[in-house]
This record gives C-alpha cells, structure tokens and sequence, in this order.
C-alpha cells in the first residue's frame, strides 16, 4: 500500500521546541524518502500563517515531523482534525496521554506492564514543602540511583541518573527548567531497549528491539544524536524469549495509551529478563542515529515504502 503519485504531503517540521533542531532533521529525512518514490512533498515550519494555509491549500495528508511540545503534546494534532486534514500518527487525546510520563506509566501499569516505582513533583510543591523535607522523604522511599525528568519532553533534556544523593536537588533543578512538574524514578539495572511499533492498517507490529549501550554510560541529548557516542544492536543482545515479552509489554503499552500508525517505547530489561516500561514515544526521532529508523531497516523496511504506507493509512482512516 503505497501513496498515489499525484498525492500531496505536507511535512511539518521544526517549530518552537527546544527539539527544533532534532525535528528539523527528521522532517527532511521523512519528506526526502518520499520523495524518492516520487511522492509530491512539501517541507514547511509551522508558523502564524500554517493554519490558514492548510485550510485554503487542502493537502491530501500531513506528516508531522514535529518533535517536542509543540508536535507532541496534543495540541496541533487536535486542531489539524478540527480543520480535517488527515496526518500520520496518534490523535490528539492519545498524545496528551503519552506526552505527560506519569500519566503514561500508570496507564502502562494498569495494562500489565511493570513501570518502576516512582513520585510525581510539582515545582510549587517542591519549594512549598522545603526542599531538604521533600528530598530526605524521596531519599527514604527511592533509594539512589534514581532518574530524574521533565514530566513532559523529550530527546533526554532535563534528564538526570543520579548516584549520590548530594547530586539530587541539582538534578531537581535541571529538570524543573524544562518543565513545571519532576518525575523521579527507581534506577532499574538492566538492557535499556527501544522498541518501534508500526501500524500501516493491520495492527500494530513490533520492529526489532534496539539495544542501546551509550559509551558515556548515560543516554544523553549528546548521545542520542551525535555519531559515535553510542553503540547501538539491532536486534537486541537478548534471549528470544526475552525479546518476545518486550515486544509483548510494548504492544500493549501502545495500545492501552490508545497510540497509532508509529510510536516507539522505551524499556529497560532487568537481569532476570523482565521488561519495565519508561515512556512512549508519539513521535520517534527520524533522524539519521534516531532508533525507529535502525529498527525498519533491520526489519527489511524501506524507509520510503513505510513512510508511504503510514500516510496511506491516515488518508484512509481519515
């Protein structure tokens, strides 16, 4: 199932995140793979007259490449279906789900999937209870290491693994600059792993899980999209049946949070093989180091086929 020739995308890429630059770079890897089978495509940075332009131009499907809040939280994908232009990947409702990383997880955790203990905190909450108060209490229930996020965002800004509890209000600080509410989270020891879910019409399948093995030993920004700074194995160093459960709880993450045509799921495998969840992607990076990319191309994909397909599928479900 593949685009007609004569059909119109429109790939939105860049905006106003502090991911511009990562979308920038997947909105052109996306729009040049349709274009080698010779799909008519535009590449276009959302701006003021967007909108407008849509509703006046009709494109046939849009591909948003959109990293970050302003492609991910909900919002443009909500209104991109009050104007009723068909676009690749997961409605409004399921985005706002996935976009905040406590909601995700509990949504994770009442479909079966183990999530790793954690605690949701305000920047209010942390300044209004004291912050030495709130941190011996965390330190009490989740011993060190922890992880230490934005509740929201992605591309690991914010992001802090901390292994001594002096390091903590630190990592507190950095997270809260990215985002008004913290999450922090029981450190589990294992295989972190990347699992891409498509769906072009027949259900969501699994790729290939992506082991990731950052030479750092942190999966940072910096090592997320800088060339060499991480090793990544595709598939996955891990027993079949192993790698089967994943694909099983990554499944069905996507599934509970109600995801669609593309998402990918982030997990880490402990020693005795079980996988716990971390987060869902709505958009997964499309650069050239980002995970889905690896993940279609073990998996025999062609980048182009697959991307066609997806548009092709939210044409129809449109």
């Amino acid at each position: 199932m593949t685009l007609p020739r004569n059909t119109r995308v429109v790939v939105l890429a860049g905006g106003i995140s502090h991911e511009r630059d990562i979308s920038l770079r997947s909105g052109r890897r996306v729009a040049d793979s349709l274009a080698e089978h010779g799909v008519s495509v535009e590449l276009r940075d959302p701006d003021a007259n967007l909108l407008q332009y849509l509703r006046d131009s009709r494109p046939d499907v849009i591909w948003p490449a959109l990293h970050g809040a302003s492609g991910e939280d909900g919002a443009l994908r909500g209104l991109l279906e009050f104007i009723g232009i068909p676009f690749v990947g997961s409605r409004s409702d399921a985005a706002r789900l996935a976009w905040d990383k406590p909601t995700a997880k509990v949504i994770a955790a009442r479909a079966g999937v183990p999530t790793p203990k954690s605690i949701t905190l305000t920047r209010d909450a942390f300044r209004e209870l004291g912050a030495s108060s709130v941190l011996e209490s965390i330190a009490d229930e989740l011993p060190i290491p922890v992880v230490v996020k934005p509740a929201q965002g992605g591309s690991a800004q914010g992001v802090t693994l901390v292994e001594d509890i002096a390091d903590l209000p630190r990592a507190m600080v950095d997270a809260y600059t990215y985002c008004d509410v913290a999450l922090i989270e029981q450190k589990i020891v294992g295989t972190e792993i990347a699992i891409g879910i498509i769906d072009t019409g027949a259900g969501p399948t699994a790729l290939p899980a992506v082991e990731i093995e950052p030479l750092s030993g942190v999966y940072s920004f910096e090592a997320r999209y800088n060339a060499g700074e991480t090793r990544f194995y595709t598939p996955a160093r891990l027993a079949q049946d192993v790698t089967d459960r994943a694909a099983a709880a990554a499944i069905s993450a996507h599934t509970a949070l109600g995801l669609r045509h593309l998402s990918r799921v982030d997990l880490i495998v402990d020693r005795a093989g079980t996988p716990w969840f971390l987060e869902a992607n709505v958009l997964p990076g499309l650069t050239e180091t980002s995970l889905l990319p690896q993940a279609l191309e073990a998996a025999g994909h062609d980048l182009g086929w697959i991307y066609s397909a997806l548009a092709q599928a939210a044409i129809k479900e449109a």
